[in-house]
């Protein structure tokens, strides 16, 4: 048996459909990267949040009372003048690169 060649119009017809399927693949793979994109700002807000309830007990603990609204800015303003007399927050803050000792063999 003599193989048969599509005719022309066939061979357009079967490109414009694999060209309508690969769009629709398209699309998906698009709405799927947007789901993973929303995903990944989702779980940095909540790690972002995380630290900043943390931060925000640290210094509750430290004032030993509960941090107001009229606290705030009397803070960023402490904070900033620490930092412009000798970037003390800064310094406190920096990983130090030296062993810890142990403590009573611990």
């Amino acid at each position: 048996m003599a193989k048969q060649r599509k005719t022309l119009d066939e061979r357009i017809q079967n490109c414009t459909t694999k060209e309508e399927e690969m769009l629709e693949k398209l699309k998906q793979y698009q709405a799927q990267r947007k789901q993973l994109e929303r995903r990944k700002k989702e779980e940095e807000r909540k790690i972002r949040t995380h630290r900043l309830i943390q931060i925000g007990g640290a210094v509750e603990s430290v004032l030993g009372r509960a941090v107001t609204e009229e606290d705030i800015p009397k803070l960023i303003a402490f904070l900033k003048k620490q930092e412009a007399n000798g970037r003390y927050l800064s310094k406190a803050m920096q990983h130090s690169t030296v062993p810890k000792t142990s403590e009573g063999g611990r």
